[in-house]
This record gives structure tokens, C-alpha cells and sequence, in this order.
């Protein structure tokens, strides 16, 4: 190999797909236990690694020359092999000043809680004070001399301005988990989640909740990427260039989610769409039927609603963690919170809204068996749908021309 990504688990990682954009040869990723880092880095066999969780410190004593910042930070995420002389740096640094820059966080005067006491954590912290902030604050699971606990936090800094989360907590795969309630910090102006993947936590998704800007760190990840690359091959990114790799990156990653009533076309639309571009094509209904063996009025009448619904729910859990799919709900499938929060972590919610007149009764749907029951469902449902959509698609048309219009909002 000539470059790559070392870390334990690399299952979450973009990496690859940004370094093949930016044109960083025979890019791998390379998991590695811990016993065997070092055997690794003393080996030397590659011209220019990334490093990620855990080894951004444990790279440190294994090379020759440490640059400046990353020496201050205290963790190395880009080593660069010179001749045989391997350089360590912290391209992570330049990262996280370009996503605070892009989404325009300013730092100044601030106080800010920092989660997490690894290399992510120190590259916040050293970004933070070199951006004049007030205060700037670790918080960790364990007490420590240099970090408060989470206890201390939510009873002593409630008026924090800032939360940055440098864990992997809310990392795939555990995408349920969350490791802060922002509800107790009534002042923030802004939580920035390091994490990528899902491309929305349940922090950023509960602090949009609250009006609180968040952002997650996929644009760090290309930026600090860019630099990365700067390095490797000496060539340099403009932050155009970045700006066009994460836009893609980002509409390649997002799910197409597909929302509305029974008749809207959901099924259609998104088989049409997966045709053109080439998207795996995901329908909730068919995996319940697959799961259950049976079809869906069988298991209404069998189970009843709420056990269907439990189905849906523990589907849509596991669907909801795929990246770059269509995927179709059924029409009560977002009624429930804990499935709109699911299907927002890594997806788009477009609602197909076709007028009641236009949706066709069908014997096969158990709620939606006849026109006077779809109308019924229509005035129940309506205000539901168009509160939880990203994106509202006139589906009055065609599914041709409805597949259009969702390519272009969503760029495909």
C-alpha cells in the first residue's frame, strides 16, 4: 500500500471515497489491534497514513519529527513518510477551523464544554483557545484532574455556551446512543458533533429539536482529508474544491426517504428512482412482509395494529442506519417520533403530497380500504406529514415526473 487509514474499527469510515476524489493513490483502510501499531508504524511500508480512534496518541513516540502544532495538541491523525523519516501532523487542526469557519460558529468569549479527553478532544481544545474562547471545559465519563464529569457539567455549567462531542459516542453502529441531554443547557448557541456517521446524531437532531444550530463533522472530515492529501502529494485544495466534495459526499451518503399516505405513489416513485441512479431501493412494507412471512392485512388481522407497528419500528431501526438508499415508508410510519428520528439520521424525508382525489382505494391496505376511509386518514394524517418533511414533492403527477422532481432537489 502508499496510503491509508489506521484505526481499531474503521467500519463508519468515508475515508476512501473521499482520498479517491481527491486522487490520493492506493488509499486502503487498515484495521489494527492495539498489540500491533507499533509493528506497523516501525515497519514503514507506506508513504502516508491517516490515524483515527484510538491511535492519535499512540502514534506520538513511534515517529522522528512531530510538527509544531500537532506537538501542542498532543496527537498526530496524518503521518507522512519522508524518505524514511516519518513526520507527524494534526490536519485535524485545520479541519475543525474550516467547519467552525463554514458554519460560521465564533468561538470568541465563549464558554465551552469539550466531550471526550482523546486526540479529537485535544485538537477541539487547542482550536477553541487559539480562537479566544472564554472557557473551555473537558468533560469526562471519569473523574480526572483535567476534566469534570458529566454530573459536575449538567450542575455547575448549565450556562455553557458551546457542547463539542470529540467521542465516538452516537458513532455507528450504536447510532441510538447519545452523550449529552442538551436540554439541560438552556444558553447554547451551538453543538458541534464530531461524529460523521450517521450524518445526524440523536445530539444534533435533539439540539435542532430545540432551535440550537448543530453540525456534525462531515465537512471537518473532507477539510482535514484536503490537507491530508496537500501532504501526500503536494498538491493543494482550494476550499471550492472542498465545498464540491462534501456537497457530493453528503448527497451520496443521504437516503432518499420516501413519506406519505397510502396511494401516493412511495413504491413506484422510489423503484423508479433506484432504476435511474442506481440506488439500492429499500420498501419498509415488503421487509416487514419478508421478516413476518406473512402479508400485511394477514398480520393486522392477526397481531393488530400495534404489533404491526413494532415491526415497522424495529425495521425501520435497522434500515435507518444504511447509507445512499431509497427507501419507502408506509403511510403510518412516521406518525411515530422514534422512527422519524431514525429515518432523519441518515436520510431526507420527502413527502409525496398527492391531493386525497388522486389516491385510489385499495382492499390490500387494512386503513385504507375505500374512499370515505382514505379521506378520513388524509385530514388525520396531513398535518403530521408536512410538519416531519424535509422536502415537500407535488406527487400529483405522474411517477415519472415526480422521479424527476426528486432528482433534482436531491442532485441525483
Amino acid at each position: 500500500m502508499k496510503y491509508g487509514l489506521i484505526g481499531e474499527r474503521l467500519a463508519h469510515s468515508f475515508s476512501c471515497e473521499i482520498h479517491r476524489a481527491l486522487g490520493t493513490p492506493d488509499y486502503e483502510l487498515i484495521e489494527l489491534s492495539p498489540e500491533t501499531v507499533a509493528n506497523f508504524i516501525e515497519k514503514r511500508d507506506f508513504c502516508g497514513l491517516n490515524v483515527t480512534i484510538p491511535y492519535k496518541e499512540t502514534v506520538l513516540p513511534l515517529l522522528d519529527e512531530i510538527d509544531p502544532a500537532a506537538a501542542a495538541v498532543g496527537a498526530v491523525n496524518t503521518v507522512v513518510n519522508r524518505g524514511g523519516q516519518l513526520v507527524g501532523y494534526n490536519t485535524d487542526v485545520t479541519g475543525f477551523a474550516a467547519l467552525l469557519s463554514r458554519a460560521v460558529i465564533d468561538l470568541a468569549g465563549k464558554k465551552v464544554l469539550v466531550l471526550g479527553t482523546g486526540g479529537a478532544a485535544r485538537t477541539a481544545r487547542f482550536v477553541c483557545l487559539r480562537q479566544n474562547a472564554a472557557s473551555v471545559v473537558t468533560v469526562s465519563r471519569r473523574k480526572r484532574p483535567d476534566a469534570v464529569t458529566y454530573e459536575k457539567a449538567y450542575r455547575d455549567l448549565d450556562d455553557a455556551d458551546i457542547v463539542i462531542n470529540a467521542t465516538p459516542v452516537g458513532m455507528f453502529p450504536d447510532v441510538e446512543n447519545c452523550p449529552l441531554d442538551v436540554s439541560r443547557f438552556p444558553r447554547l448557541s451551538a453543538v458541534i458533533d464530531l461524529v460523521y456517521n450517521p450524518l445526524r446524531t440523536r445530539l444534533t437532531l435533539s439540539a435542532r429539536r430545540r432551535g440550537i444550530p448543530a453540525v456534525n463533522g462531515l465537512y471537518m472530515l473532507v477539510a482535514q482529508g484536503a490537507a491530508a492529501a496537500a501532504l501526500f502529494t503536494d498538491n493543494r485544495y482550494p476550499a471550492d474544491a472542498v465545498e464540491t466534495l462534501y456537497q457530493r459526499l453528503l448527497s451520496d451518503k443521504e437516503n432518499v426517504v420516501l413519506i406519505g399516505m397510502p396511494g401516493a405513489g412511495k413504491s413506484a416513485v422510489g423503484a423508479a428512482l433506484a432504476k435511474v441512479t442506481g440506488r439500492p431501493f429499500i420498501d419498509t412494507d415488503a421487509e416487514i412482509v419478508k421478516a413476518a412471512g406473512r402479508d400485511i392485512p394477514t398480520l393486522f388481522c392477526a397481531e393488530g395494529e400495534a404489533a404491526f407497528r413494532a415491526r415497522e419500528a424495529a425495521v425501520i431501526r435497522h434500515l435507518a442506519q444504511t447509507c445512499g438508499a431509497i427507501i419507502a415508508t408506509g403511510g403510518g410510519a412516521v406518525l411515530s417520533e422514534d422512527n422519524v428520528t431514525a429515518l432523519s439520521q441518515n436520510g431526507r424525508l420527502y413527502l409525496l403530497d398527492r391531493d386525497p382525489e388522486n389516491l385510489n382505494p385499495d382492499p390490500g391496505r387494512p386503513l385504507a380500504p375505500d374512499r370515505a376511509a382514505i379521506l378520513s386518514l388524509y385530514r388525520e394524517r396531513i398535518g403530521r406529514y408536512r410538519a416531519v418533511a424535509d422536502r415537500i414533492i407535488d406527487a400529483n403527477g405522474d411517477a415519472a415526473n415526480v422521479t424527476r422532481l426528486i432528482q433534482k432537489e436531491h442532485c441525483l
